[in-house]
């Protein structure tokens, strides 16, 4: 049974629209941390800044967590006590910070990417090519829009990426044909639900649907990869017609790499890492790569420059 304060804290978080994936993640930590304080009400744990840091420093020390993942944890446990008890943790939190490096990515060769995506299932290959040919996060193309395409120009826009940044980014000519097919496929399936008395339209940040009222039932806002049937919408309990399960995707691309039998780790991600490395390889300058990806910080982008064939610097191996 939900715990009923973990309920209240999820619809704190919902009428504070933050994103579903957030609200899971932070639930999940701090879901962890009660458990870590002996099934403690965390309003009730004293000196809880103490615990929080036994709690973080507990992350690395007994299960070597990474950076990134110690980072999501301390902010949820910030977000609990400032916004939800209201009542700050210290602001010098003293723990044993992660220092386990992320790995250097995976990349795939041009012959691997061919043949990876000849095994992926028609209804995921669009979606799967989006990844490698425009760079894409996973959430970021499965939530794309029908008006997020701009076929004159080849370009798709993106919004709220990681970080809640926006950015434009290149679409692949050979993907037009394909897209224009996926958007009448669209066409008909808003026209089924427009038939349904119940629906009430996709979903939309509440700003822009108070600001394009009914926009919520017109082609421009429809998912691009809508999900097979409808389903109500758990925040406002509507009936609606959500984007494709990510984990889909996911799957497809792990068996397709397993019947192309590539002997590496591919996931959806593996193709994002592969248009970086091969924009780079192609000669574009890093900041372009940058502003493809959405990186805040071009350190991030340099990662792919560590494994080109002649390496960062194009250091040319003595053996030849």
């Amino acid at each position: 049974m939900p715990s009923p304060f973990l309920q209240f804290v999820q619809e704190q978080m919902q009428r504070k629209r933050y994103a579903k994936r957030t609200i899971e993640s932070y639930l999940t930590w701090m879901a962890k941390f009660i458990r870590f304080a002996n099934n403690q009400h965390p309003a009730q744990i004293d000196k809880p800044s103490e615990v929080v840091e036994h709690f973080l420093s507990s992350l690395v020390t007994q299960q070597n967590v990474a950076a990134n993942t110690q980072a999501q944890a301390l902010n949820a446990l910030t977000f609990l006590y400032a916004k939800v008890l209201e009542k700050p943790l210290a602001d010098d939190l003293g723990f044993v910070k992660s220092k386990r490096h992320k790995k250097l990515p995976v990349v795939l060769t041009k012959a691997e990417v061919t043949r990876l995506l000849s095994f992926v299932p028609s209804q995921h290959h669009l979606a799967s090519s989006l990844l490698y040919g425009s760079g894409l996060r996973l959430m970021e193309c499965v939530r794309l829009r029908v008006g997020d395409i701009d076929f004159e120009f080849k370009c798709l826009r993106i919004w709220n990426g990681k970080g809640g940044k926006h950015r434009v980014v290149t679409l692949s000519e050979s993907l037009l044909a394909p897209l224009k097919l996926q958007v009448e496929k669209v066409r008909q399936v808003l026209a089924q639900d427009l038939h349904c008395p119940q629906y009430s339209g996709v979903w939309m940040p509440s700003m822009l649907r108070k600001k394009y009222a009914g926009a919520n039932k017109t082609l421009y806002w429809q998912y691009l990869f809508p999900a097979a049937k409808r389903s109500i919408d758990p925040e406002s309990k509507r009936l609606r017609r959500h984007h494709i399960d990510e984990k889909q995707i996911q799957r497809a691309i792990r068996v397709a790499a397993h019947d192309a039998e590539i002997e590496k780790n591919v996931t959806p991600h593996t193709l994002r890492h592969t248009f970086a490395t091969h924009l780079l390889l192609a000669g574009a300058d890093i900041r372009t790569v940058q502003d493809q990806l959405g990186h805040s910080d071009v350190r991030t982008t340099q990662i792919y420059t560590y494994i080109l064939q002649r390496g960062g610097n194009a250091v040319m191996s003595p053996l030849g």
